[in-house]
């Protein structure tokens, strides 16, 4: 499995870098929302959407996209707010309680409410193709590989406190130490080569990378919670080794929608 899992991200991350290094504004916004478009699709298979109603969500989710897009539309304060609420309030909550997966009308705007604001961040953060911008959006998602990666090995190797076993029991309190270390010296790392293009001080920026790396826990933990309310292993089989789209994007989401909300908001 673990080789499977590194050879699919073998072929995924070149072309990631490509599209993000490389692409125009047009084509960054597509490929975007390529991958926001299927993990949507995931989600509503999650929440058990039939065939017709499933097409009729992703097929106005795309309009709404496009509209967006030729609209030149950005983010909103309030709408920031919200996805701040969402993320720090409403999904810790999500998993103490571990509320079920919702079904019609709220299973739509819960869908929404997780992809849209990374699809916009996703463009906010790398408005133009651009080495300054690319390397932005870099340092965010890198964040994210980092504590996923660190989380696994450190869990692996050293996990014997379960995080949340009603939700994943794979999880330790060790690997998100591990997590937390190594994020720590990434964002050492990411402000010595200056890929963050936002003043605050190295312990500032080492105290917003907390917050962030506790998110991208939620987001993971929040997928879990969502595919055995659903009672699936993966979200899909698109990404062999991986499962699907919405297993690898699960915490960047969140951390995309939460630190371009800090970004708008603080003026960073």
């Amino acid at each position: 499995m673990l080789k499977t899992r590194i050879l699919t991200a073998l072929v995924l991350l070149p072309l990631m870098l490509a599209a993000l290094f490389l692409f125009p504004a047009a084509a960054w916004g597509g490929f975007s929302w390529l991958i926001v478009i299927l993990a949507l699709w995931e989600f509503s298979r999650m929440v058990k959407m039939r065939l017709p109603e499933q097409a009729a969500y992703l097929a106005l989710s795309s309009l709404l996209a496009v509209i967006a897009w030729f609209g030149h539309w950005h983010t909103h304060a309030a709408v920031h707010g919200l996805a701040l609420a969402f993320w720090l309030v409403l999904v810790p909550a999500w998993l103490v309680k571990r509320w079920p997966i919702p079904s019609g009308a709220a299973a739509w705007l819960l869908g929404w409410a997780l992809m849209l604001p990374a699809w916009f961040a996703f463009m906010e953060w790398r408005p133009e193709p651009t080495r300054h911008d690319a390397l932005a959006l870099l340092a965010v998602m890198g964040l994210v590989w980092v504590a996923d990666v660190a989380a696994y090995f450190s869990g692996k190797a050293f996990g014997r406190r379960k995080l949340a076993p009603a939700i994943s029991p794979g999880k330790s309190w060790e690997g998100v130490y591990g997590a937390v270390a190594c994020v720590a010296l990434y964002v050492a790392l990411v402000d010595h080569f200056g890929w963050l293009d936002i003043h605050l001080p190295l312990w500032g920026l080492l105290l917003l990378a907390l917050p962030l790396t506790a998110v991208s826990v939620c987001g993971d933990l929040l997928e879990s919670w969502f595919k055995r309310s659903a009672g699936i292993k993966d979200s899909s089989a698109l990404l062999p080794g991986h499962g699907g789209v919405y297993d690898r994007i699960d915490s960047l989401i969140a951390v995309l929608a939460v630190s371009n909300a800090l970004r708008a908001l603080g003026g960073m």
